[in-house]
């Protein structure tokens, strides 16, 4: 083997753990998002941990975040609960920083 491909496999499985990472510091941070959703929707417990893997699931309808973001900001919103549009994006993106550490510590 070459060193161009032996750069290339590296540059390859480097690129593949890199998306896998994220995959997984996307779901944790919506089964984070989910939590703090459900303290704010007065739910705990198993109802909590529910809602948390419903928030989860919803990031599945379509590319982006959006879908994950309407799905929150809509149950919020039927609850009366005020929060806007800035502070749900602005807790995701805190809580993607904390998601991707978990992932990287295996925590």
């Amino acid at each position: 083997m070459t060193t161009f491909d032996s750069r290339k496999d590296a540059a390859e499985k480097k690129y593949a753990h890199d998306e896998e990472v994220m995959f997984k510091a996307t779901a944790r941070r919506n089964k984070l998002l989910g939590a703090w959703a459900a303290d704010k929707l007065g739910k705990s417990g198993a109802a909590a941990d529910e809602y948390a893997k419903s928030v989860v699931m919803a990031d599945f309808a379509e590319a982006g975040d959006d879908d994950v973001l309407r799905k929150v900001k809509g149950d919020l919103d039927a609850a009366g609960v005020d929060i806007s549009e800035h502070q749900i994006r602005r807790t995701m993106d805190e809580l993607m920083v904390s998601a991707i550490d978990q992932v990287k510590t295996g925590a």
